[in-house]
């Protein structure tokens, strides 16, 4: 899923996730009234969309992750492009494990 794309299906991601609307707005600042809006159609800004997709798509954990972890992991994908692939290779087979 590209950047800022449209999400279509909100309603049925946060389903399969088992989680209600306010378990699953909170996550990404986002009040229960506001997320219900959004599963109904309105239009939902850019951030909360890439939020939404980081979070709920791509499953990261941003209490994980600081300024510091994406640092170290851009200069990695810089400096040893092919260590980079290898690691993101091992991960994606551990995730889908």
């Amino acid at each position: 899923m590209a950047n800022f794309e449209k999400i279509e299906n909100i309603r049925d991601i946060r389903r399969s996730l088992g989680l209600n609307q306010m378990e699953f707005w909170s996550k990404l600042g986002v009040t229960q009234s506001g997320g219900s809006r959004y599963e109904s159609g309105r239009n939902m800004p850019k951030p909360v969309r890439e939020l939404l997709r980081i979070v709920h798509i791509e499953r990261v954990d941003l209490s994980a992750i600081n300024a510091n972890d994406l640092a170290v992991a851009s200069l990695l994908k810089e400096r040893d492009p092919e260590l980079y692939e290898q690691l993101l290779s091992d991960s994606q087979q551990k995730k889908s494990a």
